[in-house]
C-alpha cells in the first residue's frame, strides 16, 4: 500500500463532503457515536472523507478502512457501488459495507468486524 497521496481532491468535491457532514442520518449517528475520538480500539475514524471521485461515509487512514453505510439512497445503484469500491480497493483501501438495519439491530456485531478489520490491517502492515 502506498503512502503518497490519491490525487489532488477537487475543490467541489472537499466543499461537497462538508455539507454532508452536517445532517448526519439516524444510522451513521449511531455509528459514528461509537467510532468518533479514538472510542474504537483507539484507531481514529473521520466521516465524510474525499478520496479521489468519491466520498466516503467514514475512514480510518491508520487502518486503510473505508466504511459504507448503505441505507435507502443505495437503492437500485448496486452497479456503481461496486465500480466505486473497486476503485477504492483498487486503490490499497479496504471497503466493508453495512445496511442500515445491521447498524439499528447488531451494533456490536458490526464494531466487532470493523474493529477485527482494523487490527487484522495494521499487523499485516507492520
Amino acid at each position: 500500500m502506498s503512502d503518497t497521496k490519491l490525487h489532488r481532491i477537487h475543490p467541489d468535491l472537499r466543499i461537497r463532503a462538508r455539507e454532508m457532514r452536517q445532517p448526519l442520518t439516524a444510522a451513521e449517528q449511531q455509528l459514528w457515536s461509537k467510532i468518533r475520538n479514538r472510542n474504537l480500539g483507539r484507531f481514529k475514524f473521520r466521516r465524510q472523507v474525499p478520496l479521489g471521485y468519491y466520498i466516503v461515509d467514514f475512514y480510518c487512514a491508520e487502518a486503510h478502512l473505508i466504511i459504507e453505510l448503505d441505507g435507502d439512497s443505495h437503492t437500485n445503484q448496486e452497479d456503481y457501488d461496486l465500480d466505486r469500491s473497486a476503485w477504492l480497493i483498487g486503490q490499497g483501501r479496504d471497503v466493508i459495507r453495512f445496511n442500515n438495519f445491521e447498524i439499528y439491530q447488531n451494533l456490536d456485531d458490526v464494531l466487532g468486524r470493523i474493529l477485527s478489520i482494523c487490527q487484522k490491517n495494521i499487523e499485516t502492515t507492520q
